[in-house]
């Protein structure tokens, strides 16, 4: 899954956002590119379990292309 984070901007950002994906899915994997704002994860977790717990975080989350 690929999302676009609007609100990651910078390493600490991603850290963030890691640590609230591994709260739902601890084996997820996770690759962030902060200056592009994106995030792939590959993860047994749904799409939109991992969207609630983004935007609960204040980092909500789109779909990217």
């Amino acid at each position: 899954m690929q999302f676009h984070i609007k609100n990651m901007s910078c390493g600490g950002c991603a850290k963030s956002v890691i640590a609230e994906i591994r709260s739902v899915d601890a084996k997820a994997d996770i690759a962030t590119d902060p200056p592009n704002r994106k995030v792939v994860v590959t993860s047994n977790a749904s799409r939109a379990e991992l969207e609630a717990v983004l935007e609960e975080a204040g980092y909500p989350a789109a779909s990217a292309a």
